[in-house]
C-alpha cells in the first residue's frame, strides 16, 4: 500500500484549516496543520511534508512570506514545494521571467504603490511574490503557485496535483 502524500497547512484561521482538511483528506492526503510561522517551521522540519500551503497574514502582515523565505533559505526544506493561499489578486503574464514582470509592474503608476504583487506566468506556471517590507525595501521570492481564497475544492486540488511529487 502506498503511503499518503503529506500536506502541511499553515494558517491562523481555524475555519480555513477545517475546510482545507476536509477537501484534502477526502482525496486521501495526510494533513498536518500549524497556526503560526514558528509552528509551521517546526512541523516542516519534523514532518517533511510533500507540499505546504501557507497563509500570508497571520500574527503579522507578512508572516507567510517570512516563512516562505525561511523555507527557501533552509537546505533541508528548500526542495519542498509550497503554495501561497491568499485573497489578493494574482497578476498574470506570459513573459519568461515573472521577476522581471514584477519589476515592470513596480514602475507602473497603477501598481507601484501596492504593498504586494503576486505574479504568475500562464505559459510555464512559474510564479513569485514581490512585496514591500515594513522597512520600505522591496523583496522578491519564487513560489510554486497560489490558492485563491475563498477556497474552491476543484481549484485547490488541481493546483496541488501540479506540484506534489
Amino acid at each position: 500500500m502506498k503511503t499518503a502524500k503529506k500536506i502541511l497547512i499553515v494558517d491562523d484561521d481555524i475555519d480555513i484549516i477545517t475546510v482545507m482538511q476536509t477537501i484534502l483528506k477526502k482525496e486521501g492526503y495526510e494533513v498536518i496543520t500549524a497556526m503560526s510561522k514558528s509552528e509551521g517551521l517546526e512541523k516542516m522540519l519534523n514532518e517533511k511534508p510533500d507540499l505546504a500551503i501557507l497563509d500570508v497574514m497571520m500574527t503579522t502582515h507578512y508572516e507567510g512570506f517570512e516563512l516562505a523565505q525561511e523555507i527557501l533559505s533552509n537546505e533541508e526544506l528548500r526542495n519542498i514545494p509550497f503554495l501561497i493561499q491568499t485573497s489578493i489578486d494574482v497578476l498574470v503574464t506570459t513573459k519568461a521571467s515573472v521577476q522581471e514582470m514584477a519589476r515592470e509592474f513596480r514602475k507602473d503608476p497603477n501598481f507601484k504603490d501596492l504593498q504586494v504583487l503576486l505574479v504568475k506566468n500562464t505559459t510555464n506556471d512559474t510564479a513569485g511574490i514581490d512585496y514591500k517590507g515594513e522597512d520600505g525595501k522591496t523583496y522578491w521570492f519564487p513560489v510554486n503557485g497560489f490558492i485563491r481564497k475563498p477556497v474552491e475544492a476543484k481549484k485547490v486540488l488541481s493546483e496541488i496535483e501540479k506540484h506534489i511529487k
